[in-house]
């Protein structure tokens, strides 16, 4: 099995590591507040022999994780949000040491799917301006970031297939709930609705590690969807 690290072992990083051997993944290194408070767990001794490393994180340290995953050339997907004001300089670590990155506001398979369904139907929506829009979501109340990196992405995505209405946007956070993304278009004759709603984290973790299971053998810094609909993943 290959050898992986999760830095950040919180529930994102257990579910991780509960579906780790199903991807060929043995989890051979663990870090948290408790073991890598400062980052002072990042160094070479302790990443001997890792062959991928999945970030899942905050975005207050998200930046300094990455630089030092970089400055050791491990191959690294990362899963934090609240962060991609810093992505240059993130990007051009990994280019400059050769190991590759991943990086996603949303590793679930079917977020990604979403993701194109919006796009479509955004296209569509252009051209009929009696159609006002809407993006919300909901999250459970210990995610730091409001909105989230996956919902500003939805509202890019919408903005990028020509949508240039105005687009309301709104979070809320409470309680358990694992996330749910919704995009609306309204008319004073019917509403149109997309939602995707994730039942756990599990989603996360599966493509997280599919991404983990991609990075063998490549170079450079990649965003998840693109790799995943690619027509080829070799």
């Amino acid at each position: 099995m290959k050898r992986l690290a999760l830095v950040g072992y919180g529930k994102m990083g257990r579910m991780i590591e509960t579906l780790a051997p199903e991807s060929g993944f043995e989890v051979a290194l663990r870090l948290d507040v408790d073991n890598n408070a400062r980052g002072e767990a990042l160094t070479a001794a302790k990443f001997s022999g890792i062959d991928a490393a999945i970030e899942f994180t905050a975005p207050d340290v998200a930046v300094d994780n990455l630089l030092a995953l970089a400055r050791l050339g491990v191959p690294t997907v990362c899963g934090t949000t609240g962060w991609f004001q810093h992505l240059p300089r993130v990007a051009a670590a990994f280019e400059e040491c050769g190991a590759p990155l991943v990086y996603s506001p949303n590793y679930s398979i079917g977020v990604n799917l979403f993701q194109r369904v919006v796009a479509e139907a955004a296209r569509l929506m252009s051209g009929q301006p009696e159609y006002e829009a809407w993006a919300w979501e909901i999250h459970h109340s210990q995610k730091k970031d409001a909105p989230s990196g996956t919902l500003l992405k939805l509202v890019d995505i919408m903005r990028a297939a020509g949508y240039t209405s105005r687009v309301d946007v709104g979070s809320n956070r409470a309680g358990k709930v694992p996330g749910t993304h919704e995009i609306g278009f309204d008319s004073a004759a019917d509403t149109i609705t997309l939602r995707h709603t994730a039942r756990s984290r599990e989603g996360l973790a599966r493509g997280a590690l599919w991404a983990a299971r991609w990075l063998e053998g490549k170079r450079g810094v990649h965003e998840f969807s693109r790799i995943l609909f690619s027509d080829s993943k070799e």
